[in-house]
């Protein structure tokens, strides 16, 4: 099988994509953009080391938000504040997302008309 040549800008993309979806896989972000999970893994891998963070200390601090339904009402504003400011740390990480998709189906796009010969 051939290998395929990715543009820097590719890859910049797919690796932004998956630093900011919390909890994603390389097999789940490599499976949306059609490439292979391990050249994914090495792309993020590289770009981890170029900006000298250790592999370990990627992806700290996890989301722990109970989306099964509504959590129970605290009477603590405090902790009403914290969960609250989860959420739109959450939302915020969603849109970030959602955006670096957008504008990567948006490169795609504009790509494949370019090369439509018909």
């Amino acid at each position: 099988m051939a290998m395929k040549d990715y543009s820097d800008e590719f890859k910049a993309d797919a690796v932004a994509l998956y630093e900011s979806t919390p909890g994603a896989t390389y097999k789940d972000i490599a499976a949306d953009l059609g490439i292979n999970r391990a050249t994914l893994r090495e792309w993020v891998l590289r770009d981890r080391d170029r900006r000298g963070i250790a592999p370990t200390d990627a992806r700290r601090g996890g989301q722990a938000s109970a989306r099964g339904g509504q959590p129970a009402v605290s009477a603590d504003p405090d902790e009403r504040i914290r969960r609250l400011e989860a959420r739109v740390a959450e939302l915020e990480a969603s849109e970030r997302k959602l955006a670096t998709e957008r504008d990567i189906l948006r490169k795609a796009a504009k790509y494949f008309a370019g090369e439509t010969n018909w």
